[in-house]
């Protein structure tokens, strides 16, 4: 059974669909709202909180909560962690996968700080191009620790989103990244890779990819075909 605060946030949602909570609307106090909820008002604050950083409500400290027009949904969100397999998906392609190679090396020196680990322990080490409907759209070199990836891997036919192969093979959930965008040179080998239309240009993320323990478990450099892939950051004014 969904938590109450969930319940909570379904109803107000639906009522707000239905117009019976119309936009520019104050909602009753919070202990009302609680108290037809039958909910404490810390179960109410918690839905409230939620569909407020959902951009359903607005909340004027000292004034009321108000019923906003939410904003429009921006595909590719770059705070928004996703895998490069969801996102082909979710912009409903079929997803393929070309392996470049999959091995085992000592550990470089700006892999060993980004991952923070010692230079020359082993790593696992993917390269490879993900497709789209057939066509090349994604290259990713992706670097993780023999001890997090296991030896197995390099044996593997296919890998698919490695956010998915991680957490069901090695109980490692991938739960935030830091991230540097680059636009790469068109000399760089692996952005050549995607340069299949006159109009094609790439961009470039660098990420370290970190376990729910603030563990480093990935490092990664992807290539993305700018023609197919926009990648939005949502500004807020504090």
């Amino acid at each position: 059974m969904k938590p109450s605060y969930q319940l909570i946030m379904q109803e107000l949602k639906e009522l707000i669909a239905k117009g019976q909570l119309r936009v520019g609307e104050k909602l009753p106090s919070e202990i009302e709202m609680a108290k037809t909820f039958n909910v404490s008002r810390e179960t109410f604050r918690s839905a409230v909180k939620i569909l407020e950083q959902e951009g359903h409500l607005l909340v004027k400290r000292g004034v009321g909560t108000f019923v906003v027009q939410p904003l429009p949904n921006i595909p590719n969100r770059i705070e928004q962690l996703s895998s490069v397999t969801s996102m082909i998906k979710s912009a409903g392609l079929k997803e393929g996968e070309q392996k470049e190679f999959v091995k085992i090396e000592e550990c470089e020196p700006d892999w060993a700080e980004a991952l923070n680990i010692n230079v020359g322990e082993p790593v696992v080490i993917i390269e490879r191009t993900r497709t789209a409907n057939g066509e090349p759209v994604v290259v990713s070199k992706n670097i993780i620790p023999e001890s997090v990836a296991g030896k197995d891997m390099v044996d593997e036919e296919e890998i698919g989103s490695l956010f998915h192969y991680l957490e069901t093979k090695n109980k490692m959930q991938i739960t935030c990244a830091d991230t540097e965008l680059i636009i790469p040179l068109h000399t760089d080998k692996q952005c050549q890779k995607l340069l299949v239309r006159p109009e094609t240009t790439v961009i470039m993320m660098r990420q370290i990819h970190y376990h729910a323990d603030n563990t480093p478990v990935l490092y990664s450099m992807d290539y993305f075909r700018n023609d197919i892939f926009k990648f939005w950051v949502r500004r807020v004014r504090e």
